[in-house]
């Protein structure tokens, strides 16, 4: 019988920390099980920002409920990969309760659910993120004042070397170039909140209303707090994936040789399992499929050379070759959080030139566009499917991009539908890689 708490069963929950140093009471367990439970096929599901494992939790009994009657006879079994990450309380859910997904408050205060999650992903910051929430209630009219909050910024999330973290901050390499920590605010900090603010009020309002409104600089102040965190937690994905989970399915290997592993991952978690891949022992080949729903990292991950820069490949380029099966990588026009913010976001990080916001989908999505918004790129023999011809006919081998705009579809702004994944046709579409029926 399942868990009260959750759709399934037999379910496991693997936890690990900031550095990838997983539960050994957790994976332990998992291991002495799966077995003996009779598991034949074993889908993971990472989740990308969430505060507090409850709400993992949740997602995890959601995105599961329909697999047991889409595949009554395969001897399934699931695990929920919890991880150290951040959630930004405003940032709603569809179809969850308002106890994992808040209605959107006022921007740009900084609630108080978003202050503890702050508090306890950035342990010893208190003093920082009390000034920074003082800074968004106040919103002083000084330009000094935002350049105050953007070294604030700087400062809650930056990772002191030589933490391992540090190692797994980039998506993308350059032969013969120094690969040094992204910085947001390189520049002028009240620039930079300018140019969110205006990106806020274009997504707010598609219909050319923006025009008539005066953006707000702390609304893009708020966002900057937020596009900070992503370089924080994009680091950490990489992290527990590479030194985490990638060794746990390789200990998998040796304890139930005879289980097939599928690894699907939301947002930062699709980062998180692609880097698992990365963390495989050598010879594992128990991986059968890989599904990345919305994956807020560069599309080029897998590239083996950038069209813009002959020098540059992918952190994972080749990876999908550990896979004994398809990386099939979900994407949708209605992410607005991947579309729009996070292209941005990554230009400011690397590029000093300006654009506005109403130029972003067509000049900064081709060189800074994420996977969950137009799907793998650059990787020659990548098939691209739309969700209904993917759940009939898929690949069974090599990178497969699938629009999923169809059902990825409902979210209100900023994140847009970056969130709405849990549907019958994506469980259907992970049965399908794994070739699990």
């Amino acid at each position: 019988m399942a868990d009260p708490a959750m759709s399934v069963t037999p379910y496991w929950e693997l936890t690990f920390d900031a550095d990838g140093d997983p539960d050994p009471g957790r994976r332990d367990r998992l291991l002495a099980e799966v077995t003996d439970r009779g598991v034949r096929d074993l889908v993971f599901l990472s989740h990308g920002w969430n505060s507090d494992r409850s709400a993992a939790t949740r997602l995890c009994s959601h995105f599961f409920e329909p697999f047991p009657e889409l595949a009554p006879m395969a001897g399934l079994g699931y695990v929920g990969v919890v991880w150290p990450s951040m959630r930004f309380s405003d940032e709603p859910i569809p179809d969850f309760p308002r106890a994992v997904a808040a209605e959107l408050p006022p921007r740009p205060v900084l609630d108080k659910d978003t202050r503890h999650a702050l508090l306890e992903t950035f342990p010893g910051r208190a003093t920082v993120i009390d000034r920074l929430a003082r800074l968004l209630d106040q919103q002083p009219r000084a330009e000094a004042e935002l350049e105050e909050f953007g070294r604030l910024v700087r400062m809650l999330v930056e990772v002191v070397p030589p933490g391992p973290q540090a190692l797994f901050a980039a998506d993308t390499l350059a032969e013969g170039v120094p690969q040094d920590e992204p910085e947001i605010l390189a520049g002028s900090a009240a620039a930079v909140c300018e140019e969110f603010a205006q990106a806020l009020t274009h997504l707010e309002s598609p219909g050319g209303a923006e025009e008539f409104t005066i953006p707000n600089p702390w609304d893009g102040a708020h966002e900057l707090l937020r596009q900070g965190t992503y370089y924080a937690m994009k680091r950490r994905a990489g992290t527990v994936g590479e030194r985490g989970l990638g060794r746990v399915v390789g200990q998998l290997a040796q304890a139930a040789p005879g289980v097939r592993v599928h690894l699907v991952g939301h947002s930062f978690g699709a980062r998180l399992v692609s880097f698992a891949l990365r963390g495989l022992p050598q010879g594992v080949r128990t991986v059968k499929s890989v599904t990345l729903l919305q994956g807020a990292f560069s599309h080029y991950a897998f590239a083996t050379r950038l069209p813009h820069d002959a020098r540059a490949g992918g952190v994972l380029q080749g990876q999908q070759n550990r896979v004994d099966g398809p990386l099939v990588c979900c994407y949708s026009s209605h992410d607005s959080a991947l579309g729009t913010l996070y292209p941005l976001a990554s230009r400011m990080a690397g590029d000093a030139q300006g654009v506005t916001a109403f130029d972003i989908g067509r000049t900064l999505g081709a060189k800074w566009g994420a996977m969950g918004h137009d799907g793998v790129q650059a990787v020659p023999g990548t098939a691209s499917v739309k969700l209904a011809e993917a759940l009939t006919k898929l690949p069974v081998k090599g990178c497969v991009n699938v629009d999923a705009a169809a059902v990825v579809r409902r979210g209100g702004p900023p994140a847009g539908a970056h969130s709405d994944i849990c549907h019958r046709e994506l469980a259907r579409l992970v049965l399908a890689a794994g070739r699990i029926h």
